[in-house]
């Protein structure tokens, strides 16, 4: 059996800093989880921009042009644009994309499950 490796968290070729900083972010694992089609994951499954912006409560068309071309240069989504007048542009995820969902979706249940006895931690804290 090999030895794991030490993991140097100071440096910035770590993979922990380094990848788990794009989902840190408040916007990327929603887009992530609307374009898996609620975690159903169908292969061709897409969306256009604005059926996005109207799935994903509260993100403004500038962040979320900037996250999707963010995910996109992870290659964690696939922009298609069609040559048509007006232009169609569809979001899918990759299969990158699409292997993080069950973790992903592991996180979301975790949540759910937990997100009651954190709150109320919360408010016991700031007393």
């Amino acid at each position: 059996m090999k030895k794991k490796e030490k993991i140097v968290l100071e440096n910035e070729n770590c993979p922990i800093r380094n990848v788990l900083h794009r989902f840190g972010d408040k916007w990327s694992l929603l887009i992530i989880y609307k374009l898996s089609d609620d975690f159903l994951l169908t292969d061709d499954y897409k969306l256009r921009f604005n059926e996005l912006h109207k799935e994903i409560n509260g993100i403004s068309q500038k962040m979320l042009t900037t996250t999707l071309r963010t995910l996109e240069a992870d290659s964690l989504i696939l922009r298609k644009v069609y040559p048509e007048i007006p232009p169609r542009v569809e979001y899918s995820l990759t299969e990158l994309g699409r292997s993080l969902v069950p973790l992903i979706s592991d996180l979301s249940n975790w949540a759910f499950e937990h997100q009651s006895k954190i709150l109320k931690s919360r408010d016991n804290y700031k007393r």
